[in-house]
């Protein structure tokens, strides 16, 4: 793998070159903004920082030309910090794999300081059967890790990249003045790991999604953490009021975070325990009632207008605001979903495990046909680079970026965007509520509902009493 600088479509970028290998297409593609070039038949990230360490942490020996490439990276310092000899002082990190789930191991360490650190960074726990510290496998979780070491000890990530780590890697900063080691919570026990695995394998058993899987149990572990591995049976209302007061209040934590942790305790000690918590008796936050951000006709017809350099990612755009899509529910779909003859569009398996039908228009049909004569997809409607995989949702955010951008719209427009949009649209053309229900798939028609403040046909017509004052 080799890295070189260049130039494309007014910005710099860093072009890879290398031999055709699924493993490292696969790699590559995890890099934020990675996208394929056509006419270098190559693939090129943004000429960032963060862009090129997540290279060089997938790639140990990726080729590069230093001088091109000197400022993404932190030269280790010649000597120490002063009253610190960091070369002694060092933290290892190894790749092992817990529940089927890739995590760094960082062994036990007798340094109070160093515990501290670990126990301060976000999604890291003790295990006692690995006696040490774990955390999820990410390359933004190894910066952190380097990061939070930094004028502190040395990180060895050497057993990371299966070789030794190139010398830049293993950097000294300045120590974190922020750090309060009286904030760190206590240990998860061995017994409450046992409890949290059994809460998970329930959930998947009741299929759940992947990230409420690991959104429940993180919350899970956390409650049981800062109560001190209190034992379940003992664990009372109260309990949860003063985890409410004084652990998410306290560090300023998000409504949505709060409902989050409550929800997973409340479900855990219903399925698990076989016993009900008061959740009534904390004071819950109110939920947003935020409106929808909408686009006008005018811009949604901009935005296709300039994707209409790929007939791709045309379609694929035209086919989100034509029928309400969800991100997740374009990706998903499959050649067979789509019923041309009849005019209509098979969304299965959507939102709360239910099927729907949307009308295809004409148009729509028109470009999808197109897109299909061009690329002959295998099963998905869209697939990705390798043939008989879906679209990558990191992709489809590009596609909306960059066309966005060349649109002129000044907006912080999202995939969802289009979704609010085909519902008010639908509403300004007069189409029932009832009917803008079932074609999103709501569950409740309070959710439809909102889309009523947001509709700008009735308020035009109302007149302002200031147009009658004579200024």
């Amino acid at each position: 793998m080799k890295a070189i600088k260049f130039f494309i479509n007014h910005s710099d970028r860093i072009r890879l070159e290398s031999s055709y290998n699924k493993e490292i297409i696969d790699k590559v593609r995890q890099v934020e903004g990675a996208e394929w070039c056509h006419s270098l038949l190559s693939w090129h990230v943004p000429f960032t920082r963060q862009a090129f360490l997540s290279l060089w942490s997938r790639f140990p020996d990726m080729e590069f030309d230093k001088s091109s490439f000197d400022q993404f990276i932190d030269h280790p310092q010649s000597e120490a910090l002063p009253g610190l000899n960091a070369r002694q002082t060092k933290i290892i990190v190894s790749p092992v794999e817990v529940n089927r789930e890739g995590m760094f191991h960082i062994r036990s360490v007798d340094d109070d300081k160093l515990s501290a650190i670990i126990r301060q960074l976000p999604g890291m726990y003790w295990s006692q059967g690995w006696d040490g510290w774990l955390l999820a496998n990410t390359p933004d979780n190894l910066r952190l890790i380097f990061k939070s070491f930094k004028g502190v000890a040395w990180v060895d990530a050497s057993q990371v990249f299966s070789k030794p780590v190139p010398e830049a890697a293993l950097f000294l900063v300045e120590p974190e003045n922020s750090f309060q080691p009286s904030n760190a919570l206590t240990d998860l026990s061995i017994e409450c790991e046992s409890r949290i695995s059994t809460f998970r394998e329930w959930l998947m058993s009741a299929r759940y999604s992947h990230s409420t899987v690991k959104t429940y149990s993180d919350s899970l572990k956390t409650f049981f953490r800062y109560l001190h591995n209190k034992p379940p049976g003992e664990i009372c209302n109260d309990d949860l009021i003063q985890f409410n007061n004084h652990y998410i209040l306290k560090h300023g934590y998000s409504a949505s975070f709060q409902n989050q942790v409550v929800n997973a305790i409340k479900l855990y000690f219903r399925k698990i325990e076989n016993r009900i918590l008061d959740i009534e008796a904390i004071q819950r936050p109110r939920r947003a009632k935020k409106l929808p951000n909408v686009l006008s006709k005018q811009e949604v017809e901009s935005l296709l207008r300039a994707a209409a350099e790929n007939i791709k990612h045309q379609a694929m755009l035209a086919l989100i605001y034509s029928c309400g899509l969800r991100r997740g529910e374009l990706l998903n779909l499959r050649i067979t979903d789509v019923d041309s003859n009849r005019g209509l569009l098979i969304i299965r398996d959507a939102k709360g495990k239910k099927d729907r039908v949307t009308p295809l228009s004409d148009k729509t049909v028109d470009l999808l046909r197109a897109n299909y004569k061009k690329h002959k997809t295998e099963e998905f409607l869209f697939e990705g680079w390798i043939k008989g995989t879906k679209y990558s949702e990191r992709s489809l955010e590009e596609v909306l970026k960059k066309y966005t951008k060349l649109a002129g719209i000044n907006k912080p427009v999202t995939l969802h965007w289009l979704r609010h949009s085909y519902a008010t649209h639908l509403l300004e053309n007069g189409t029932d509520l009832r009917y803008i229900q079932e074609l999103l798939g709501h569950k409740s028609s309070k959710t439809t509902e909102i889309y009523t403040h947001v509709s700008t046909k009735q308020l035009q017509k109302i007149k302002s009493p200031f147009d009658d004052l004579n200024l």
